[in-house]
């Protein structure tokens, strides 16, 4: 059986859809496939994102984590596709099931509420490899 893949899409590609990859990989233990893009990705990671990430031991920088454009492809090819404030501009594919976390943007927070937002997201990323069967 091959593991399922998970791409996380938000507008920028720079904080939330980041957040959730870098749960994702850590919590799943490498049993899932995971990405993340964006529909109009920004230049760069929010910083303050990457101080948040930090303060869990995840270091987006060290990852390699950068914004990148969604791509169709990475669509069709993916089991899950979870969105975050983008919308109807995510392409539909039949057969990818598809959430939406209705997140907080974190673009211009304070630190104290990207952590709120980042808790939030880890939860979700759990609860969800529960969902999927997937939690080693």
């Amino acid at each position: 059986m091959s593991k399922p893949q998970v791409l996380f899409v938000c507008v920028h590609n720079a904080g939330r859809s980041q957040m959730a990859a870098a749960f994702m990989i850590q919590h799943s233990q490498g049993s899932v496939n995971v990405l993340s893009a964006g529909t109009a990705p920004a230049k760069d990671i929010n910083l303050v994102v990457v101080d948040a990430m930090a303060e869990k031991g995840i270091d987006l920088r060290a990852a390699g984590a950068t914004p990148k454009v969604l791509a169709a492809d990475a669509v069709q090819a993916s089991d899950y596709v979870i969105t975050m404030g983008c919308g109807d501009e995510c392409p539909f594919f039949p057969g990818v099931r598809y959430l939406d976390w209705v997140l907080d943007d974190p673009a211009g927070q304070s630190l104290d509420a990207v952590r709120l937002i980042r808790d939030d997201i880890e939860a979700r990323v759990i609860a969800f490899l529960g969902e999927i069967g997937t939690r080693p």
